[in-house]
């Protein structure tokens, strides 16, 4: 095994940790709101970590270069539209759920 492959393999497992905690938190939680949190929260994280996962295997190269300009652009953009979809659902009245 290759040091640069190594090295890879905390970053693709911490990518799909946070996937599945995610995707665990989209079927567990009540409403659209908390759904929404736990998506946009735990699928930046695990993007971000799959690609840097994914340029450390690649080693130096204009490919890993493109690849962190791709995290580096889905670490800035989704936050913001998950911000935007929870400023619409509030703006159309969605309300939050309440426990009775």
């Amino acid at each position: 095994m290759n040091i640069m492959q190594a090295l890879s393999i905390p970053f693709l497992l911490g990518g799909f940790f946070f996937f599945l905690a995610a995707t665990v938190g989209l079927l567990r939680f009540p409403d659209f709101y908390t759904r929404l949190h736990a998506t946009g929260k735990g699928d930046t994280l695990a993007v971000l970590l799959s690609l840097i996962g994914l340029s450390v295997y690649e080693g130096f190269s204009f490919t890993a270069v493109k690849i962190l300009f791709i995290a580096v652009f889905m670490f800035l953009a989704q936050p913001t539209s998950t911000h935007a979809i929870s400023r619409a659902a509030m703006r159309c009245g969605l309300k939050p759920w309440v426990k009775k």
